[in-house]
């Protein structure tokens, strides 16, 4: 798939990814080619996502009962069952301003501000981040989303924005897998918020026992609830799944993606891009990068030099050339791997073309986050405890969830933000990269001497 996206814009990039024996650890660096590729123009950057995409849905397959058909079968494909509604009103009065979870306390007004300005000034947001998030500040009668449903998928996912919309007195519809257990604290959640909870249950009875639906498995069931609800359609992706599973519900919420919109035009998308993967940065992020490396300490200089020649260059490489506009910053990290990679590549070439193609998208880079299947990985927790030694800081669920849900009430209310002439100025814009883009080193050439450096703290 990724040689088909590059063929006809990098050929020579398309038969190395072809050529690869290792994919397991050769992946990165054409996962990288797809972005480089796509910088020499806009053109270049939509034909990249356009292939990319069409590769994706002629090559996966629905398996089903019947037999195999192609993905294009999930667009009109009839639902097997109907899915009814419960509606859970919560009992909270909604939150009229902004305010944000922070180690132990929440900020609102100055001191908000203050820890904006605080990020911008350490590299850990983009000014464009800040100015976004103020702006939703200023307007707190945006946050409640009126006249519009957020189909959030991933209902339960910590990076969600189910929690704060719900406190913020939206309607949200929520989607995941069906499990008891899970839509038991969904539905708690919407009983302590001040919005209005829509869950997707298969029979009557108690709704934790029969909310929910399997998007792997039930894409025309969840199509049809969803399109049949009130209000301005907002379809947020925030799932996730281990391994090979996340490319199966990633291409399955695609698929999703394309149905809705033949349904409902005026259909609005959601995603959180991930901080480790690959962007093209501005000049700005690249001149705060050359002048971190430029302002190393005695000590990092004197051990950064022979740790390079022993590492053959691994190790505590600059970020980027001095100069370079725009910059690229690679943060992929090999431990995630190639599916992770493929289904967060898969949401940003939709994001792009559903843009392109004239609708409202909101696609913003989360910050590191300590989320239970980060920390669940021994060599990632352990790099992310080190992590603020390299300018790097590691946020909280609790701070990134209200912090990018904020960052969507902002693109929703202003046709999805800027626009901008080519798609990596509108990912690049408002990332809250956590320091990733300003750091002084390479995020890769440092993420073993994170681990190294965390790894009393990560098992405390």
């Amino acid at each position: 798939m990724i040689a088909d996206a590059l063929r006809s814009v990098d050929p020579t990039g398309a038969r190395a990814a072809e050529q690869e024996t290792n994919w397991r650890a050769g992946y990165l660096t054409h996962v990288r080619r797809t972005v480089e590729a796509g910088l020499a123009s806009r053109t270049a950057a939509l034909q990249i996502a356009t292939a990319g995409l069409d590769s994706l849905h002629a090559r996966m397959r629905v398996a089903g009962p019947d037999g195999e058909h192609d993905l294009a079968a999930l667009g009109t494909a009839r639902a097997a069952r109907e899915l009814g509604t419960v509606e859970v009103r919560g009992e909270a009065e909604p939150e009229r301003e902004l305010s944000v979870p922070y180690r132990g306390r929440r900020l609102r007004g100055d001191d908000l501000h203050r820890r904006l300005v605080a990020w911008v000034e350490a590299g850990v947001i983009e000014p464009s981040c800040a100015d976004a998030v103020r702006t939703v500040a200023d307007h707190p009668e945006w946050l409640a989303l009126p006249d519009r449903t957020v189909a959030v998928l991933g209902a339960g996912a910590e990076m969600g924005p189910l929690t704060a919309l719900l406190r913020w007195g939206a309607r949200v519809a929520a989607v995941d897998l069906p499990r008891a257990g899970l839509w038991q604290r969904v539905l708690d959640t919407g009983r302590r918020g001040a919005g209005t909870l829509l869950v997707p249950v298969g029979a009557a009875g108690d709704p934790a026992a029969s909310a929910g639906a399997d998007l792997i498995a039930e894409v025309p069931e969840v199509a049809d609830w969803l399109s049949a609800l009130p209000g301005a359609p907002v379809l947020g992706n925030y799932v996730y799944a281990d391994g090979a599973t996340n490319v199966r519900v990633s291409v399955a919420v695609d698929a999703l993606t394309l149905r809705l919109t033949a349904a409902r035009p005026d259909l609005a998308l959601g995603f959180l891009a991930t901080p480790t993967d690959v962007f093209v940065v501005p000049r700005e992020a690249v001149d705060a990068s050359v002048a971190a490396y430029a302002a190393r300490s005695r000590p990092a200089k004197l051990l950064g030099r022979p740790l390079r020649t022993l590492s053959a260059g691994r190790l505590l490489r600059r970020a980027y050339l001095p100069g370079a506009d725009p910059g690229i910053n690679d943060s992929l990290v090999p431990q995630q791997g190639p599916n992770y990679a493929l289904a967060k590549r898969l949401q940003r070439w939709r994001a792009s073309v559903a843009r392109a193609a004239g609708a409202t998208v909101s696609m913003n880079v989360a910050p590191p986050t300590r989320t239970r299947s980060v920390v669940k990985n021994r060599a990632l927790a352990a790099a992310y405890a080190g992590a603020h030694r390299f300018g790097v800081e590691v946020f909280e669920p609790a701070t990134s969830n209200v912090l990018m849900a904020a960052l969507l009430v902002h693109d929703l209310n202003t046709g999805g933000g800027p626009a901008h002439e080519h798609p990596w100025q509108d990912e690049a814009y408002a990332a809250a990269h956590g320091g990733l883009w300003r750091s002084a080193y390479a995020p890769r050439s440092a993420l073993g001497l994170a681990a190294v450096l965390g790894l009393g703290a990560a098992r405390s």
